[in-house]
Order: C-alpha cells, then sequence, then structure tokens
C-alpha cells in the first residue's frame, strides 16, 4: 500500500473522529429522543388498552345491574364510565334511564340523561327521550330549547307536544304538519301525529295518495 494511500485513510479516520467530536452529542440526542418517542408511544397504547378494557369491565358492571334490576350498582359503573368512555356511558346511561323511569323513578332518569356527554350522532336520540321527561314534569320550556333546532318527525312530534301542553295550538298545528311532511304515507307515526294534529284543532295535510 503506498505511503499517499495510508495518509489518505488517516486523514479519513480524522475527519470521522473530528465529525464525531463534534456532533456526538446530537447523534445520542438523537437516538435518545428516537427511543423516547417509541417507548412513548407504547406506553400510550398500552395505556390506551388498560382503559379501554376497564371501560368494558364498567360497562359489563352495569349491565349486570340492570339485569338484577339493581339501579345503584348501574348508576355507580354509568358515573364511572362518564369519567373513562363517553362511548360506553352515554351507551349504558340509555339503557339506565330507561329503567329508571320503568321503576317509576323519573326525576332520577331526567339527571341520567343530563349528566350525558354525547357526540353529535347519539344527541339528537338523548334530547329526544330527556325532552319527553322534561314534559311528563312540566317543564316544557326546557324541552322546547332541547327541541329547538331539531326537525326530524319525532322531535317536531314532541315539540308540538310541549307547544300543547303549554297552550300554544297554533304553534303545535305548525309543529305537527311539519312533521307529517317528513313521514312517509304508509309510516305507523303518521297516524299518531295525525291525531295530535286533530286534537290541537289542525286538519292533516292530504298525503299523495288521496283522491
Amino acid at each position: 500500500m503506498a505511503i499517499d494511500d495510508l495518509l489518505d485513510e488517516h486523514e479519513q479516520s480524522e475527519r470521522v473522529r473530528s465529525w464525531l467530536r463534534n456532533n456526538g452529542a446530537g447523534l445520542l440526542g438523537g437516538v435518545a429522543l428516537g427511543l423516547a418517542v417509541i417507548l412513548g408511544w407504547q406506553w400510550w397504547q398500552k395505556d390506551q388498552a388498560g382503559k379501554k378494557e376497564q371501560a368494558y369491565q364498567e360497562y359489563q358492571t352495569a349491565v349486570e345491574g340492570l339485569a338484577k334490576g339493581d339501579l345503584k350498582q348501574a348508576k355507580v359503573a354509568v358515573d364511572a364510565l362518564s369519567r373513562n368512555d363517553a362511548l360506553y356511558a352515554d351507551t349504558a346511561g340509555l339503557q339506565l334511564a330507561k329503567a329508571q323511569v320503568e321503576a317509576g323513578e323519573r326525576d332520577a332518569a331526567i339527571a341520567t340523561l343530563r349528566a350525558l356527554t354525547p357526540d353529535d350522532a347519539l344527541r339528537p336520540l338523548i334530547n329526544l327521550r330527556l325532552a319527553r321527561l322534561l314534559i311528563d314534569a312540566g317543564k316544557h320550556d326546557e324541552a322546547l330549547k332541547l327541541l329547538d333546532a331539531a326537525d326530524d318527525a319525532s322531535s317536531l312530534e314532541v315539540r308540538g307536544d310541549a307547544l300543547l301542553a303549554t297552550g300554544k295550538a297554533k304553534e303545535a298545528q305548525e309543529a305537527y304538519t311539519r312533521a307529517l311532511t317528513t313521514l312517509d304515507a304508509v309510516s305507523p307515526q303518521r297516524r299518531l301525529v295525525e291525531l295530535k294534529l286533530i286534537h290541537a284543532g289542525g286538519t292533516p295535510p292530504k298525503t299523495g295518495g288521496a283522491a
């Protein structure tokens, strides 16, 4: 091997050592950061899996409580779920509220539904059930506020119920009529809404198949 080649290799080695001296700390820091990210991600996944498992167990506790009529056990589980998993909490909360109504605990059912924090997909259903209970409790204004922006048939029907209960027959007629415009002619719900509209002093609109 030529002396020039040996000098080149020596020079290259010195350059490598020099680069490591100047950049070694940054390189080690980058490796450490990469390891921290990987370990953090693994910890987060494990933590999330643990929370999901805990939420599932709490949901099962709520279901078991409802199955044996132990509403206290179910409520404790739903309260715990509300702090850990909104979806499970909403699902179990709806079931708990239904059981509370059947047990004659209307006010407890109202409190249960009010405590839920549903997403946009489930909020209309919860608001509808809560509005019905509020009307039964004589809290018509609260029910109307809940359904203020709703435009589905069931919500419009219940809105009509609240308006009629407060003596606003004309507005109730309008709500029932709007509900009918969204219902199919053969819908079982249609006949009930038509009867409510007639009771409020209105006239059901003719369907497309009417002569």
